[in-house]
């Protein structure tokens, strides 16, 4: 059931995401579309209460439970940039405005926003271990919470492969194509 929830608030935070940016650019409305932007984080409230309820009512904490609190990490995290993403498409793709790919990094630049990107997944990471481990204290029981310790870990081996993969830009900066430097 839970995961279907999990299934459902994604959805819905896409779903008021281009609702958001379809009501401010296609219809001009633009207040009733930062509503319907600001409306997301919404989305990982009720999440939050639905997650939390299973487990009250005697619910082994399990992986789905867990991704629960990822997605609160990532919503907050990243939500802005998703956004933001969402929104330079947007405007490219019905309001003629700048192709996004066109503004790739390279060299400094681009290690710069690895390392960012880094920082902002430690950000997402220690709200969700916070969620997570908030969640163990408050069931008490270690047998029951042992999925939410193991995705602790992994995640956070996940964060330390990412370390790696970012901060190695800043040693062998992405280097333009032959065809752009001419």
């Amino acid at each position: 059931m839970i995961a279907y929830f999990i299934i459902g608030c994604e959805i819905a935070f896409w779903v008021f995401v281009a609702a958001g940016l379809s009501v401010r650019y296609l219809l001009g409305m633009k207040r009733t579309g930062i509503a319907l932007l600001m409306a997301t984080p919404i989305v990982d409230v009720l999440l939050m209460v639905a997650t939390v309820m299973d487990l009250q009512r005697g619910a082994t904490a399990s992986m789905v439970h867990g991704i629960a609190a990822i997605y609160i990490g990532v919503s907050i995290a990243y939500g802005h940039q998703m956004i933001a993403w969402a929104d330079r498409y947007f405007l490219y793709w019905f309001k003629g405005g700048d192709n996004p790919r066109s503004s790739k990094a390279y060299g400094s630049e681009h290690a710069s926003r690895e390392r960012l990107g880094w920082l902002r997944h430690l950000l997402a990471w220690g709200i969700g271990s916070l969620f997570l481990l908030a969640m163990i204290w408050w069931i008490g029981d270690a047998e029951r919470t042992a999925a939410f310790s193991n995705l602790i870990r992994v995640w956070g081996i996940i964060l330390g492969i990412d370390f790696i993969i970012s901060f190695s830009y800043s040693l062998w900066p992405r280097k333009m194509p032959v065809e752009k430097v001419k």
